[in-house]
């Protein structure tokens, strides 16, 4: 169909010799054609308008991120997680909520699936597995990861999910779990095209406050690792001046005061101050319940290092 509406539009020009200046004529071809695709695009979208949103992994982050998702989105809500209970508390606690047997099954009945899974090789079997995604998903289909993973196991999985008819976008987070509970999260998006990315918006806007167009695939994951190493610089920055104006017999209430109102201040003074009992909805003041595990940023700091080889760039503090 697309060809012959070229053929189309190429013997109307030639029959009626409207121009003779051949670099217009294909720069006006190519817009048409642009055109034309874009078209078959937003139809291919909206055949799977009326399927339903397909959410894998109920952690710490995911279940409060697909719990917003939900209430916000009027499709049918499908779960998979590993942990059978936690899909089964999500079930009970949210309306027209199935529960997949599998990826591929889930993959099956969605036309947008969101993962927020904790490590590379977990996202690599939630798409690419014996009973991935891929394995079950139709033309048109759209997957949102959210996970934070190695940037070239990001881009592989995502060409693979293109290639096997799906669209595919990378969306790491940022706002760890509280920002997670009062969908203030921050997305950092990577995408082949702004088509992706804005089909992509329209639900992750449903679970965060910030949607930012990072560039193609893989930029989401390149952004999010280069925030991560300035956030586990700024938390152990934070974490020895407490430490040292307690020792130095500072009130650490007053110490923080001072910090967060002076050019000290960071999201790890002022938000996550990693001492109890200063700053009230802090995980430190909750004996640190619903905080970022140390083992996932661990993991993150590996992926930059990854990164910084890969990329041959110097990093003094990040390597320590």
């Amino acid at each position: 169909m697309f060809e012959q509406c070229l053929d189309k539009m190429y013997q109307s020009k030639r029959e009626t010799n409207v121009s003779d200046n051949v670099a217009e004529f294909e720069k006006e071809l190519q817009l048409k054609s642009q055109f034309i695709r874009q078209q078959a695009q937003y139809s291919s979208m909206a055949s799977t308008e009326t399927k339903a949103i397909g959410f894998i992994g109920l952690g710490q982050m995911g279940f409060h991120m697909a719990k917003h998702l939900r209430a916000k989105s009027k499709e049918p809500f499908i779960v998979f997680d590993m942990n059978k209970d936690v899909a089964l508390k999500f079930k009970s606690e949210n309306s027209n909520v199935s529960i997949a047997t599998s990826p591929a099954d889930l993959a099956s009945q969605a036309s947008v699936i969101v993962t927020a899974l904790p490590e590379s090789a977990h996202v690599r079997q939630a798409y690419l597995g014996e009973d991935g995604v891929i394995k079950g998903i139709s033309k048109g289909v759209l997957c949102i990861d959210s996970s934070t993973i190695d940037n070239s196991v990001s881009i592989d999985v995502s060409k693979q999910i293109i290639a096997a008819g799906g669209r595919a976008v990378d969306a790491p987070i940022s706002g760890g779990i509280m920002g997670a509970q009062a969908a203030t999260l921050t997305f950092m998006v990577g995408s082949q095209n702004t088509t992706d990315f804005e089909r992509a918006k329209v639900h992750l806007a449903k679970m965060g406050k910030n949607v930012v167009h990072c560039g193609e695939l893989g930029a989401g994951q390149a952004a999010k690792i280069c925030n991560n190493l300035l956030l586990a610089i700024s938390m152990i920055g934070v974490a020895e001046a407490m430490n040292l104006g307690m020792r130095l017999g500072l009130d650490p209430t007053v110490l923080a005061s001072i910090v967060n109102t002076s050019s000290g201040r960071c999201w790890s003074s002022d938000t996550a101050n990693p001492v109890p009992n200063v700053i009230a909805t802090a995980p430190s003041s909750k004996d640190y319940d619903g905080g970022f595990k140390s083992r996932l940023m661990l993991k993150d700091l590996g992926l930059v290092s990854n990164a910084a080889k890969q990329s041959k760039t110097p990093l003094l503090l990040g390597a320590l």
